[in-house]
């Protein structure tokens, strides 16, 4: 089922995200227009969101690999009520976004336009800048043409 695209009142925020020293990299590449993932050097699994120790062995051997930024969404949901900074951007998609290379990602979908939004939908990493040497990953349909050529 497709959900009808939201009419926003206003952008969606792009809030400064916290940064520590595990994430850092993440973030610099972020407001380069790079979205890099952690991956565990023994097991070779990708980890998400960026941490020192993978998950699923409890390695310290981590490294960053710079990832496709393309993906699909894997779930989502439309947030008509939006609290604090986002309250005037109601109503806005918040999504789970599968990457290509496996990781999922919690999101926005945003210019989705007139192909509103749908599981299993083709989408794009875009970056939007918090205005603090960040960026915020968030996620666009990829345009039919393109969806269909992959």
């Amino acid at each position: 089922m497709t959900t009808p695209p939201p009419q926003h009142a206003a952008p969606l925020p792009a809030p400064v995200p916290p940064v520590n020293p595990e994430t850092k990299l993440f973030w610099d590449a972020t407001a380069q227009g790079r979205l890099l993932v952690r991956r565990c050097d023994d097991c070779q699994s990708l980890i998400w969101y960026p941490r020192a120790i993978c998950p699923e062995c409890s390695s310290l051997h981590t490294s960053w690999l710079e990832v496709s930024g393309r993906g699909s969404v894997y779930s989502y949901t439309v947030n008509y009520r939006g609290e604090g900074r986002y309250a005037g951007s109601a109503p806005y998609v918040l999504a789970y976004v599968e990457l290509d290379e496996g990781p999922r990602m919690l999101t926005n979908i945003v210019e989705s336009g007139d192909t509103g939004v749908a599981v299993g939908m083709p989408v794009e990493v875009v970056f939007h800048d918090t205005g603090e040497g960040s960026a915020l990953p968030r996620f666009r349909p990829v345009p039919a043409q393109e969806a269909s050529s992959t």
